[in-house]
């Protein structure tokens, strides 16, 4: 992933034939508006990880079912976690949320009811590293949506905070990525909150 507008260009040709979820994060932006385009007229469930104002994010959201972004895009626009709820809703967006870190996710359903999963209570001297929680949160709730499609947004969301609970108790992004086997043992610790 870079962190610059320098891409190769043009960007290569993919065959999404079998692809069931894109997943981006607008970086390339040439190549994210033209393959959340694809996958949108294909039927195929397109996702974004909005941890940051970029150059075609406006644009992007018109293309995205699932618009998961970091509070920190709400403070670049100059909007309250709730505003940005209402303008992902503008941009058709099916499912919107904002990650708001130890608050928890405020988000809305495919029924544009806005509601909110709190973060598990972790003392503070068990969080080690933060970094990559929101990566961990996008890929585990990719993961549980791919896993069980028929499960409510609801449940994927509830399966990634315990994925990026698992995540903020390790050093590293590596040593961070849970197992089925660790995000099951998190969810066991913290079922009364569940």
């Amino acid at each position: 992933r870079c962190r610059d507008d320098q891409h190769i260009h043009p960007f290569p040709l993919l065959n999404i034939d079998g692809c069931r979820a894109l997943h981006i994060d607008g970086h390339q932006p040439d190549a994210a508006i033209h393959y959340a385009k694809l996958c949108r007229e294909a039927g195929i469930l397109t996702s974004l990880d909005g941890g940051g104002l970029r150059t075609n994010t406006h644009e992007l959201l018109a293309f995205i079912d699932i618009a998961i972004v970091a509070e920190r895009l709400c403070e670049q626009m100059d909007k309250t976690p709730e505003q940005m709820l209402d303008y992902l809703k503008s941009r058709g967006c099916t499912v919107g949320g904002v990650t708001m870190g130890e608050r928890g996710l405020l988000w809305y359903d495919e029924a544009g009811v806005v509601r909110t999963l709190p973060a598990f209570p972790i003392p503070r001297e068990r969080v080690i590293d933060t970094n990559g929680a929101g990566d961990v949160f996008h890929g585990a709730y990719i993961y549980s949506y791919l896993s069980n499609p028929s499960k409510g947004w609801h449940e994927h969301f509830k399966f990634a905070r315990a994925a990026s609970t698992y995540k903020i108790q390790k050093l590293g992004n590596e040593a961070g990525l849970p197992t089925l086997a660790d995000i099951a043992a998190v969810k066991q610790e913290f079922r009364a909150e569940a």
